[in-house]
């Protein structure tokens, strides 16, 4: 099952006065040349721009709130559960210092932790470069993933609420497979994901 059939800008503007110009200037205009006189263009104020690590946050947040939203009253009092999952580097690789920081904010967050869940990220023939391609490392896919696709079936089967893992790396770098495993397991899981380290920008290509 594929999850995805789902700088700070600105200009320094100079004053009407400093400019010569007898019109006013809202703040959130920025010249643009005209034949006489400048025109002035709408541009979104620095503030109202939203990055793309901040959009990824804010959509994991919205589906956490709806999980907590839709709980039946008998659940209200009892923990949410989440599947603790990591991705490892190497098939010799152990994820048991992963364990103990999830253990750690799961009870920091009130979470109970259910089934400890990991994958290696290894090769495979339908891998490629993610977005971030600053380390040029390959990786598989998390539908591809046998352990991934547990947590999913957990996730559909009630067992849990959502996912903690240590940071979105260990679900994808990609920008936009990492938005739709989360909207997949928002809209079809009605479950959520939570990081210990929140999203960082991708690293520049």
């Amino acid at each position: 099952m594929l999850p995805h059939d789902a700088i700070k800008l600105g200009l320094d503007v100079l004053s009407d006065v400093a400019l010569g110009r007898g019109r006013g200037q809202a703040a959130d205009e920025s010249p643009v040349a005209g034949k006489d006189q400048p025109r002035w263009s709408r541009t979104p104020h620095p503030a109202k721009r939203q990055s793309r690590a901040g959009q990824l946050r804010a959509l994991r947040q919205h589906f956490y709130r709806q999980v907590v939203d839709t709980r039946n009253p008998e659940e209200a009092d009892r923990s949410l559960r989440l599947l603790a999952y990591s991705l490892v580097p190497s098939p010799g690789a152990r994820p048991d210092e992963d364990w103990g920081t999830l253990q750690a904010e799961a009870e920091q967050h009130g979470y109970a932790i259910g089934a400890r869940l990991h994958d290696v990220a290894v090769p495979v023939p339908t891998t490629y470069f993610p977005a971030s391609r600053a380390s040029r490392s390959v990786y598989t896919p998390p539908w591809q993933r046998p352990g991934w696709r547990e947590a999913e079936r957990q996730l559909r089967d009630g067992l849990a609420e959502g996912v903690i893992a240590l940071d979105r790396h260990n679900i994808s770098s990609d920008d936009d497979e990492y938005q739709a495993v989360i909207r997949h397991l928002g809209e079809q899981c009605r479950a959520f994901v939570h990081l210990v380290i929140s999203e960082e920008p991708s690293a520049p290509t």
